[in-house]
């Protein structure tokens, strides 16, 4: 007995040291010191700064930061969150670095899923080798997308653990469901938790048809009670998290309208369709799945020295043709996306397998993953398969809420791998007759690799290879004849490529043949077919992330201060920086060493985004306009006179040049400022408009739901004064003094849900003014005023988090102790 029991623990040791091994050979330069730098792990450092900084040096956690668009609460950015029941197992994971670890458990989690699907052991191996080298799996790591990447390796194991409730052991799956959505949520990317959930409900209608089919539906109904009360657990467990981004998303680009209709681009609930959709895969593009460079690979690609634009260099007379292959990246994507990193590239074999996967595997698991498979890649094309995508937003709850369609592939990868995995599971079965695997695998080798092999001879199948982009590349500093050169070149990619598909293709049938006529061991075919699938899927792997993304680490270096960044740090008071040297909205690189008025993230104040549509652009447009005829510095201050909105931000430094003095604006309305003239409207559209014709330093305009707070008139003080005093991320401080009752409008976002108003210690209601801003009423005299952030959704999700740990420990508990007294019983 004790014998048997260590040959059945055999396989998971070596599976867990050979996943170890694999991810630390593939990610090798992370242990030379080196670190992978992608656009997000940049601009999470820009900024996350102030918070982290804060949360060193403080007791308490810095719940808002002002670093980008004014000011935003930290929950999405980096946030400190309670320590729960699970939130150890992501303490133990990361004594390796990151990277390894996500690796890993993507390997790991697809492992665990196929063990509770009884696939072999070994066979599950190979399995998670398919799944986890996925190319996309890799383009997300390199460009620094941390936290989409461990929700796509919770994916797995969050699913097995509802099948293995539902058909093999009740409580043990109800206790992982709780523990893997828990850390799925963790994870922080609710976009592929989101897409994770679509599957289990096509699972959960799969398996609700089959249990009516064979009368078990009260044995079904009891398991999804409790796999509810687990996923309760697992939502309770990160309570702090979810109450807050759902309060907070309300009010973000995700959100509800806030009734302006001027803005075209924001006036509907949750995201636009042209925003969801602007990343939609091409019909025609799905076929990456099976032939990666059918597209062309990335939209910066190195070409050989062979190909046609090498030659062509040649021609003309150019020298050293092969350095400059080497080191220059050309434009060989065609495809209909503004721009791709890569392509999502299931595996030659794994495409191979799907299809033989189609005969072979059972109906209750088959259908439920082929469905899956064909939603996402519909749901993929997004724009170039526009009615079902707008029913799909206008109808299905939350799809709204996220963008960039062609990310729904993460689920046909998903699923075809695993209907790979389980089509090889049946093809290995000895009770699976043997004319029946033989005739599937001519079927779906001759279908698979027939295309494959027919796009290899006549490339030309596929398209003309322009792309509409083409036209402007010698604008782009490239030579004439590219136009030319580059649609041959990308004929040749595909070409090569496809190739290289059919003979994967050819080979992986080849040994399964051999197997099914006995000329091959199975444990012989097992390690073939793992080692084929790492051929196929690594070396497309490592044209997306390989050892020269690493770079020594450079943190000091990347974000080392500029003479004009040197220039503002000398100022010790707040205000906030215009930086013109980089993509204002689209980059949180100034946000390092600045609170900015534009920063990066794709959960910004929707009222934030629809000042930007309709003030904000229009100002920066006309700053850069005024450099053009400036023949001085005070020419172009005298131009910032005119930027209302930009002096009620309190934007005080414009850098135009890294290398140069920055400009002050001496027209910045300051921290606060008392305003004589209040206007009321009674619209969004009248209050955005109000806002673009007035003088934000002497004048305000409000909503008329705020009239009551408002007095009927403002009696002038020359002598009244408030400045700030204090400043912390939670905190703001002000002191005040007039001989008459004030209005106070402060360069501060408005965000009612968690900033207080109180004087001398006293809470006051305030109100929202120049659309974003805060605003107070101030009586004469000598006051002390604080804005402090105190939200009780945060408070809230503490609390549940704690509960929720308490019920996992006992729900564990439980189980732990009917599994000792069952063992026990089973011993007397």
């Amino acid at each position: 007995m004790n014998q048997l029991s260590k040959k059945s623990k055999l396989p998971h040791i070596v599976a867990v040291l050979l996943f170890i091994v694999i991810s630390c050979v593939y990610l090798s330069p992370v242990f030379e010191g080196k670190q992978l730098v992608g656009h997000d792990t940049e601009s999470f450092k820009g900024m996350s700064k102030e918070i982290i900084d804060y949360n060193e040096n403080n007791d308490d956690a810095a719940k808002w930061t002002n670093r980008m668009f004014g000011g935003m609460p930290s929950y999405q950015i980096s946030c400190v969150r309670p320590h729960t029941a699970i939130s150890w197992i992501n303490s133990v994971l990361l004594i390796f670095p990151r990277v390894v670890i996500t690796l890993f458990l993507y390997l790991i989690g697809f492992y665990i899923l196929l063990l509770m699907l009884k696939v072999n052991p070994w066979l599950s191996i190979a399995g998670s080798i398919a799944f986890a080298f996925g190319s996309y799996n890799f383009i997300i790591l390199a460009v620094g997308h941390d936290t989409k990447a461990m929700a796509i390796a919770y994916m797995a194991p969050l699913i097995g653990s509802v099948i293995l409730a539902f058909r093999w052991n009740r409580w043990l799956g109800v206790i992982l469901t709780a523990v893997f959505l828990g850390l799925a949520i963790q994870a922080n990317h609710l976009q592929i938790l989101y897409y994770t959930l679509l599957i289990l409900v096509i699972y959960g209608i799969t398996e609700l048809f089959f249990a009516i089919k064979s009368k078990q539906l009260k044995e079904m109904l009891v398991t999804f009670a409790l796999l509810l009360g687990s996923a309760a657990i697992a939502i309770g467990l990160n309570a702090t998290n979810l109450l807050t981004t759902y309060e907070y998303s309300q009010y973000t680009m995700r959100g509800k309208s806030n009734g302006l209709t001027i803005d075209k681009t924001s006036s509907q609930k949750g995201l636009n369709t042209d925003y969801i959709t602007q990343w939609s895969y091409g019909i025609d593009e799905t076929m990456t799945l099976l032939i990666p460079n059918y597209k062309g690979g990335s939209s910066q690609n190195k070409l050989s020295n062979t190909s046609e634009t090498a030659q062509k260099l040649r021609e003309n007379g150019i020298q050293d043709v092969e350095s400059i292959m080497q080191n220059t990246a050309m434009p060989t994507y065609w495809g209909t996306q503004p721009f791709t990193s890569g392509p999502v590239y299931a595996g030659a074999i794994v495409c191979f397998l799907f299809v033989l996967g189609l005969f072979l595997v059972e109906g209750k698991n088959k259908w439920w993953i082929l469905g899956a498979t064909i939603l996402s890649i519909l749901l993929a094309w997004g724009k170039n398969f526009l009615p079902f995508t707008e029913f799909f937003i206008n109808y299905v709850p939350l799809y709204n809420m996220f963008r960039a369609v062609s990310m729904t592939l993460v689920i046909a990868t998903f699923c075809m791998a695993l209907m790979a995995s389980l089509a090889l599971k049946e093809f290995f079965n000895p009770d699976i007759d043997k004319q029946r695997k033989i005739k599937a695998l001519y079927i779906s080798g001759g279908i698979v690799g027939g295309i494959t092999l027919l796009l290899s001879l006549v490339p030309q199948i596929a398209g003309d290879f322009k792309s509409s982009s083409d036209s402007m590349l010698v604008s782009y500093g490239y030579p004439d004849f590219i136009v030319n050169t580059l649609p041959l070149d990308r004929q040749a990619l595909l070409r090569s490529d496809a190739f290289r598909s059919f003979a994967f293709i050819a080979l992986s049938a080849l040994v399964l043949w051999l197997y099914a006529a006995k000329n091959l061991k199975q444990k012989f075919a097992f390690t073939a077919l793992a080692l084929l699938f790492l051929l196929d899927l690594v070396p497309i792997a490592k044209r997306y992330l390989n050892n020269e993304h690493f770079n020594e680490k450079r943190e000091g270096s990347y974000f080392t201060p500029s003479p004009a960044d040197k220039f503002i740090l000398q100022d010790r008071s707040q205000f906030r920086v215009l930086d013109m040297t980089v993509d204002i909205f689209n980059s949180s690189k100034p946000a390092y060493f600045h609170n900015l008025i534009g920063g990066y993230h794709a959960a910004k104040l929707r009222r934030y985004q629809e000042l930007i549509n309709l003030h904000l652009e229009r100002e920066i447009f006309n700053t850069r306009q005024s450099f053009k005829g400036a023949t001085s510095e005070a020419d172009i201050q005298k131009a910032l006179a005119y930027n209302q909105i930009m002096n009620m931000l309190n934007m005080k430094y414009l850098i135009y040049h890294h290398e140069s003095q920055p400009i002050i604006n001496p027209f910045a309305n300051g921290n606060a400022w008392f305003v004589s003239t209040c206007h009321i409207e009674q619209t969004a559209d009248d209050e955005m408009l109000k806002l673009g014709t007035i003088n934000t330093k002497t004048e305000l305009v409000a909503d008329k739901a705020f009239a009551s707070l408002l007095p009927k008139t403002i009696t002038p003080d020359s002598t009244a004064i408030i400045q700030l005093t204090g400043y912390s991320p939670n905190v703001l401080k002000y002191e005040s003094h007039s001989k008459t009752d004030q209005i106070a409008v402060f360069s501060e976002i408005y965000y009612e849900k968690g900033w207080n108003a109180y004087i001398d210690g006293q809470k006051v209601p305030y109100f929202r003014a120049n659309y974003l801003l805060r605003a107070l009423p101030i009586k004469a005299g000598n006051h002390t005023i604080e804005f402090k952030f105190e939200p009780k959704s945060y408070d809230l999700g503490n609390t549940i988090a704690l509960i929720s740990s308490i019920l996992l420990l006992l729900l564990l508990g439980i189980v732990l102790f009917k599994k000792y007294k069952k063992r026990k019983t089973i011993s007397e």
